[in-house]
This record gives structure tokens, C-alpha cells and sequence, in this order.
């Protein structure tokens, strides 16, 4: 398993990371999680604000969802079979 960081250290240049975020049930979960600045969506087409930057996960395989994670996976991972 991978060690837990603070969501500081994951990279911000919309490489895919392993985070961890409390649903409003109080839930915690592990993604994979996209930072996305407001240049990055806007290159993508629609309207986009300054709120929409951010940490985005697919919480189904249609749906994607802005969270605020509490921490990332250590980029550093080893296989454990």
C-alpha cells in the first residue's frame, strides 16, 4: 500500500493521482484524480469559472465530480503480490 502525503505535494500538471476525499455522507474514498487549472478546462470548450480549477474524479464511469482532497498517494508505489 502507499504511503499517504499531503495533497500539497501531488503534482498540478494534470498527471493522474491517487487521492483521498470525504463524501458529504462523511464516506472516505480513493480515486484517481486529474488537477485541472481554469486554462486547462477552458481548452476543453464550454464556460468554465475560477471555483471549476481544481481536483476531478470520475465517480462513475459518465460522471465526473470536483472534490477536495485530504491527501495523495506517495508517487512511489510497489507492486505487492
Amino acid at each position: 500500500m502507499a504511503d499517504r502525503q499531503p495533497i500539497s505535494t501531488a503534482p498540478r500538471n494534470g498527471s493522474k493521482v491517487t487521492v483521498y476525499w470525504t463524501d458529504a455522507d462523511g464516506q472516505e474514498n480513493e480515486s484517481i484524480a486529474q488537477f485541472r487549472s481554469l486554462d486547462r478546462l477552458r481548452a476543453g470548450g464550454g464556460e468554465w469559472e475560477e471555483a471549476d480549477a481544481g481536483w476531478w474524479v470520475y465517480v462513475d464511469g459518465d460522471t465526473q465530480k470536483r472534490v477536495e482532497p485530504t491527501g495523495c498517494a506517495s508517487e512511489t508505489q510497489e507492486d505487492e503480490d
